[in-house]
């Protein structure tokens, strides 16, 4: 290999896989590749839904054994939950997970001592019932000395120092957009100890080194050192995302969809709270203001109701499905829970007098066309209230596999969609270690790399948006 080109373990924990990925780096190279991918299994047990988290730390294990010698490993994973350690450092139990139900009917407790608009102008953050705030809440924190977030946890095991990543803090309801530090006030009003929280990184930062018991296990030659990088999945993706420019949504695709803009400064309007808009850090003093919807969860938790049917066989007869027949809002929490999603979506269509989808093929069509139809709402709502016009539409993540939806999102739209890449976080891991070894420039310079080097496929709006404007209005009405 060239002394141009270096490769970086890039961990991407997902709410249902984990991967390791190498990513190869130089001047006119970016690579990407599959050492490793691991179930993450969440387990039930009596006390509640818990993240079986040392199966996760040993798949990061085993990647990095199948890795290779790398140059960096960075850790990335979904938001919000957290591990809890005891005086000597040690881990006190599995973490909970976030659609465990102990922080039902907890944010009405919260809002009786900081109410919601308070706590939005302050944090920027959406409502979600799963938000760090309201677990913290909810939680007796028994004998716990230090909290780690899911990435900074394992950071932790991989190299014995701690530190709390800044794009994954913003996600804890806990830190003030405008300053990107902790919001002491919101912290002290509800009981809070801040001291938990191990210091703020940045990503980019050193973040320690492989310790020697890890090098034995994982045979790399030492010294190997971790990097902070955009330790929220979804930080991660929205760095990867290959626009140029400002004029540019984005949808992060997967287990959910996330679809919003990449701004200068947070918008903390009461009108911006009232529909629901979070706004996370990102890379650069950026800020991602986007939308939870469910995302491709619904397809999922279905096609497993369904024994695991042939994907591209059940997308192919959905294709042939007339549109927009049925529609649910893809961004309601009855959608949360997991388990009879099928009857739960014929159930909510039932109820807003709509024709029931029977057949799987009929469910995954008005899955899809929900899914499109919240990407459009999202997307509009966004420019409307950040005051900030977009030209394109980026789809990133996995959902970018999934033609019928990246078509449908640009129907919806009337934008054209531009799809790619798959593996978005696993890449702006990626870029961010390449970063801080100097081997990338600015995140315009990353994105032109992107652009350059990945697949990336365009889908131009079809047929009239009227049709959209009108399964949008009947899902309002109903």
């Amino acid at each position: 290999m060239s002394a141009s080109v270096k490769s970086y373990a890039a961990v991407d924990l997902g709410a249902s896989s984990g991967r390791v990925m190498v990513g190869r780096v130089g001047p006119d190279n970016l690579e990407l590749s599959e050492a490793h991918r691991f179930v993450n299994r969440p387990v039930r047990v009596p006390e509640g839904l818990r993240w079986d988290i040392l199966s996760l730390y040993g798949g990061v294990l085993d990647g990095l054994r199948a890795a290779g010698q790398v140059d960096s490993v960075g850790i990335d994973s979904w938001a919000v939950d957290y591990g809890l350690l005891d005086a000597d450092g040690a881990l006190l139990g599995n973490p909970v997970h976030y659609r465990d139900s102990r922080t039902e009917g907890v944010a009405q407790k919260v809002w009786a001592t900081v109410p919601a608009p308070e706590l939005y102008a302050a944090t920027g953050l959406q409502y979600a019932p799963f938000n760090t705030l309201y677990q913290l809440v909810a939680d007796r924190l028994t004998g716990a000395q230090r909290l780690l977030l899911i990435p900074d946890l394992l950071t932790y095991w991989l190299t014995g120092e701690q530190g709390t990543e800044l794009t994954n803090a913003s996600t804890t309801q806990l830190i003030d957009p405008r300053t990107r530090g902790w919001s002491y006030d919101i912290a002290s009003r509800l009981g809070l100890d801040l001291g938990l929280f191990a210091p703020l990184r940045q990503p980019g930062d050193p973040a320690g080194l492989l310790r020697p018991e890890v090098l034995e296990e994982t045979g790399l030659t030492g010294p190997v050192p971790v990097t902070a990088v955009g330790s929220h999945d979804t930080a991660s993706a929205v760095a990867a995302v290959p626009a140029s420019g400002e004029r540019f949504a984005y949808i992060c695709t997967g287990t959910w969809s996330l679809a919003g803009l990449e701004l200068d400064a947070p918008v903390l309007t009461e009108e911006s709270r009232a529909a629901n808009f979070t706004n996370e850090l990102g890379l650069d003093g950026t800020v991602r203001y986007l939308r939870n919807i469910m995302g491709l969860w619904l397809l999922q938790e279905c096609v497993r109701a369904w024994g695991d049917p042939d994907l591209g066989e059940l997308l192919l007869e959905a294709a042939k499905v007339p549109a927009l027949r049925s529609v649910v809002d893809a961004s309601d929490p009855v959608f949360l829970p997991p388990g009879r999603m099928p009857e739960r979506i014929a159930e909510a269509c039932r109820a807003s007098g709509q024709p029931v989808p029977v057949s799987p093929a009929e469910v995954t069509r008005c899955i899809l066309d929900s899914l499109a139809l919240a990407h459009r709402k999202a997307v509009q709502e966004a420019q409307r209230l950040a005051d900030h016009p977009v030209d394109v539409v980026h789809v990133v993540g996995g959902g970018t596999r999934n033609a019928l939806l990246c078509q449908l999102t640009a129907d919806a739209c009337g934008l054209p969609v531009v799809a790619g890449p798959t593996e978005a976080a696993a890449l702006g891991n990626v870029l961010v270690q390449a970063r801080a070894h100097g081997l990338v420039g600015d995140l315009a310079g990353g994105r032109e790399l992107l652009t350059r080097t990945q697949p990336l496929t365009r889908y131009e709006p079809q047929g009239d948006t009227a049709r959209w404007r009108e399964a949008q209005a009947r899902l309002a009405g109903a």
